[in-house]
């Protein structure tokens, strides 16, 4: 091999097992924010809750949709409730000691299709406007239930929550590998993250990276390392407090399996 080549070589393993890893930071969460603020800093509170509620609009859209409405309507009636949600101080009614954010909106989605959607009318949907910034192009396909399913409502709220998180721990990831200049290598490595990764051939990820195979271990050690630290993170963000993390990674966990 060239001197060039081998600078090459030695520069790639040093970027596979040099990458620095951030400790996992329990700070206060987002929706402590949310609850804490909403007592008295309506804004604050506000902004905070409605970058939440983006992570949760397929989850609800899902759950509406298995009650029975037509896509459009579940279209309608969820972005709907995250219009009410955003712009009447529903968090009065949040239970700080019950915790889960997700628990809350399906709570509040609940009260809002039993008792306040008879009231609105199709002039008064957000004003004309989508709260949630999403794309309802997809909002169907994500579903996650064929018509002849038979799994509760509740059930597809759960696993599609479960799904998104994972898609954010797995956006987020991505978005750091692409700042450190180093896409190529999380594009590589992200199947090691699943159950599938079992089969993963080391030797031939080696091959693609023009690196060695022992290199490539380190590097997937410390990319899974760094995807648990994440996910930790996202989920801190949605519970009242950091001891209830590993009691909502065990409900995630569960709502995958089921």
């Amino acid at each position: 091999m060239s001197t060039t080549g081998t600078t090459e070589k030695n520069s790639t393993q040093s970027g596979l097992a040099g990458r620095t890893v951030p400790p996992a930071a329990f700070v206060t969460t987002h929706w402590s924010v949310v609850l804490t603020a909403g007592r008295s800093d309506t804004t604050r509170a506000r902004d905070a809750l409605a970058r939440l509620c983006q992570t949760y609009w397929h989850p609800l859209y899902a759950y509406v949709r298995r009650l029975g409405n037509s896509p459009h309507d579940a279209q309608d009636l969820t972005q709907e409730f995250f219009a009410r949600l955003l712009e009447k101080n529903y968090l009065a009614a949040a239970d700080e000691s019950r915790g889960r954010f997700r628990s809350f909106l399906l709570a509040a989605l609940k009260h809002f299709l039993a008792n306040e959607w008879d009231k609105a009318s199709a002039q008064k949907r957000g004003g004309g406007q989508i709260p949630i910034p999403i794309d309802i192009g997809t909002a169907e396909t994500s579903c996650g239930f064929e018509p002849a399913d038979h799994t509760t409502a509740e059930k597809i709220y759960e696993r599609r929550w479960a799904l998104t998180l994972l898609a954010q721990v797995l956006r987020r990831l991505r978005e750091e590998h692409v700042r450190d200049d180093k896409e190529k290598l999380f594009e590589q490595l992200k199947c090691t993250l699943t159950e599938a990764s079992r089969t993963v051939a080391y030797a031939e990820i080696a091959r693609r990276l023009d690196t060695t195979e022992g290199a490539v271990k380190v590097a997937v050690h410390r990319l899974r390392q760094r995807y648990r630290e994440v996910l930790r993170a996202e989920i801190a963000d949605t519970v009242a407090s950091p001891g209830e993390v590993e009691d909502e990674l065990r409900n995630l966990f569960a709502a995958l399996a089921g």
